[in-house]
């Protein structure tokens, strides 16, 4: 008689933990720092846990408009996003033109709602400023054509001035846990 045949055991895939896809719109920068003679040539470096992307370098600008899409892929939604903003410099080293933080777990909230046929434009939840955010004014988590979206206005830290504007959409993916 055989053995009785052991199930096989596979490897736990990403997507048995992924909860789905961040995507993080980095729309512009306002009076950012300026770190070279009479200006900057920023960009945005956003870091979740251990994945780390960025956008492309704006030239000699300290309000920028990058409006250029950045996707995380989210498996635990208590872990911030941490976004920071750079001086490119061509031979030294970066400077930082400060630093800012969200939570993502307000935004995953309102999408947990399967919220439907809610005329555009609707207010799902409110973000207000505090000494716990970088939030430079209210945060909105609005319905819009079908979609939950949350727009943030960042004061960056650890520098004498400077907000980035972004905005968040979530991407389901078929074959990942979902929220």
């Amino acid at each position: 008689m055989g053995s009785p045949k052991s199930p096989t055991l596979r490897p736990s895939s990403l997507m048995d933990n992924l909860l789905g896809l961040l995507r993080v719109r980095i729309k512009r920068g306002v009076n950012l720092a300026v770190r070279d003679v009479r200006s900057s040539d920023p960009y945005v470096v956003i870091k979740m846990g251990r994945q780390k992307l960025k956008t492309r370098v704006m030239k000699k600008n300290i309000n920028p408009e990058w409006n250029e899409d950045l996707t995380l892929s989210v498996s635990d939604p208590n872990l911030t996003v941490k976004l920071t903003v750079y001086d490119h410099d061509t031979f030294s080293k970066d400077d930082k033109m400060g630093d800012a933080e969200f939570e993502i777990k307000p935004f995953l909230e309102a999408l947990k709602m399967q919220l439907e046929g809610l005329p555009t434009g609707t207010i799902i939840s409110r973000i207000q400023p505090c000494r716990q955010n970088c939030l430079a004014e209210e945060s909105s988590i609005v319905w819009k054509e079908g979609k939950v979206i949350q727009d943030l206005c960042l004061r960056l830290r650890n520098v004498e001035c400077g907000e980035v504007e972004l905005q968040l959409h979530w991407i389901d993916l078929p074959g990942s846990k979902g929220l």
